[in-house]
């Protein structure tokens, strides 16, 4: 009974890393810890919005060997990215860099909810009374009077 549930236990800890093969485990340490950070900041191009450490795609695969074949080969970890990139394009990062065309995007939010809040405020200013209640004149008073009594 304790074997099972410490067996499920184990499953259920290690259940991310499991798309991380056997196989791709580099010998030491501190690169497999570098590969692993670097592997959790790209985008499986297969899955979409997963992140190529927790994919089981074989383009995912193809992606992790990759990153561990270039820290081998003694390349830091923006150079790594950057070929990354060069090779696969910027949708291949899961949070874009905010240069050239994304910057309009990490922008573009932002400005359209200030934009909309200045619209709205503008509208509710518009809708305001300017002036408190008329007083009606005594012309208008004698002729509600008039009408009242008829």
């Amino acid at each position: 009974m304790i074997r099972a549930f410490l067996l499920a236990l184990a499953l259920g800890i290690t259940t991310p890393a499991m798309a991380v093969q056997v196989d791709e485990i580099l010998a030491d340490p501190i690169m497999e810890e570098r590969a692993r950070d670097l592997s959790k900041n790209l985008r499986c191009l297969v899955c979409r919005n997963e992140n190529i450490d927790e994919s089981n795609a074989e383009l995912a695969r193809d992606l992790r060997l990759l990153v561990r074949e270039r820290l081998v080969a003694g390349d830091t970890n923006a150079e790594v990215i950057n070929f990354i990139v060069a090779r696969y394009g910027e949708y291949v990062l899961l949070t874009p860099r905010a240069t050239g065309s994304t910057l309009i995007l990490w922008i573009a939010g932002p400005a359209m909810l200030l934009a909309a809040l200045g619209v709205a405020g503008l509208y509710i200013r518009r809708r305001r009374p300017v002036a408190g209640p008329a007083t009606l004149s005594d012309d208008e008073k004698n002729r509600i009077n008039q009408l009242m009594d008829n």
